[in-house]
């Protein structure tokens, strides 16, 4: 029973079970697109028939923009590359910078709002002041203004994709900041920090040890939206032109740019993988974020016991202990 209790409370476990119908629906669809994202990233060396720079086999030159064959499956995109290469490539660029991009934001986030809210004072104005200022921006501009301030533009594919993670960074950090400032400011104001001052706990264990633990629970929601929107960004600055290289990496928003004069050609193969690829990731990640929004509304757990209520749930809501000894309060 108790591995069992323990394996009821992973995330996605948790979530799938007490998902109930669209949102079940959707939270499952969220996974695969997102599990099936994730692996071809994660293999795509193993997956990808040529690599993401190729322009010769053992036949010559690829050629450019050729129509879909055994040899090239999705064809051939203007500068030679193939196309189902540089589409499997482009998850894996795709994937580090947002790991990169999530992870950085997050820590730095965390800190700030740990910090100007617990502490307050000038600091606090302060740094809400600067959030504010960076958050009224519009987050793309500000993402291409420190992709160009970053990298001058465009680069390899350590500093390129560095340059997008920090310029997307940049954009999530005040979100971060503002949400665990406002927990921080609620925590801090609960019996037990008020316990751990009495007893001569310093200030920084309280704020790592009491403090953090409890307010960041709204993270794994906004985590998910913010990868989404990760991928947006970088495939628009791929497609603005101030991305990564396509000699250092293959990138979904570069290829999509260059296959805009193909389509008013006729040649529909050079645009539409990179596009179903951009579509495919974000609805991924956003059926997730989007189910885990749903699941944390208290209202969709009362729907789900009255949709399953029996008349001995209904003597069971009176009586509280009861309910918990059967195991059907967490």
């Amino acid at each position: 029973m108790a591995q069992r209790r323990l394996v009821d409370r992973l995330p996605v476990v948790h979530q799938l079970k007490q998902s109930v119908g669209l949102q079940r629906g959707m939270l499952v669809a969220g996974l695969a697109l997102t599990g099936l994202f994730i692996v071809v990233a994660i293999f795509a060396p193993w997956l990808a028939p040529y690599s993401y720079n190729q322009l010769r086999g053992p036949d010559g030159l690829f050629g450019a923009q050729q129509p879909p064959s055994p040899e090239h499956l999705l064809g051939t995109t203007v500068g030679g590359y193939d196309v189902l290469s540089r589409t499997i490539w482009g998850a894996q660029t795709a994937l580090f910078v947002i790991v990169v991009a999530i992870i950085l934001s997050v820590f730095a986030g965390i800190l700030l709002g740990l910090v100007s809210g617990y502490l307050g004072g000038w600091l606090d104005r302060v740094l809400v002041v600067i959030a504010d200022a960076i958050y009224s921006f519009p987050s793309l501009l500000l993402a291409i203004v420190a992709a160009i301030a970053i990298s001058g533009g465009q680069s390899g594919l350590v500093p390129g994709v560095m340059a997008a993670a920090i310029a997307i960074t940049v954009v999530f950090i005040p979100q971060y900041f503002r949400v665990v400032r406002a927990e921080v400011v609620r925590v801090k104001a609960e019996a037990f920090v008020e316990s751990a001052k009495v007893i001569g706990a310093s200030t920084w264990r309280i704020m790592f040890r009491h403090v953090l633990r409890n307010s960041t629970r709204s993270l794994p929601l906004i985590i998910t939206l913010n990868a989404s929107e990760a991928i947006a960004t970088l495939a628009a600055l791929g497609f603005l032109g101030f991305g990564i290289e396509p000699t250092a990496a293959a990138e979904w928003g570069y290829d999509l740019k260059e296959s805009i004069g193909d389509v008013s050609a006729g040649i529909w193969w050079t645009a539409i993988p990179p596009g179903v690829a951009i579509v495919v990731a974000i609805l991924g990640v956003t059926l997730i974020g989007e189910s885990l929004n749903d699941l944390a509304d208290p209202r969709l757990r009362a729907r789900r016991r009255s949709a399953k209520a029996t008349p001995a749930d209904a003597v069971a809501a009176t009586q509280p202990v009861s309910r918990e000894f059967m195991g059907e309060v967490e």
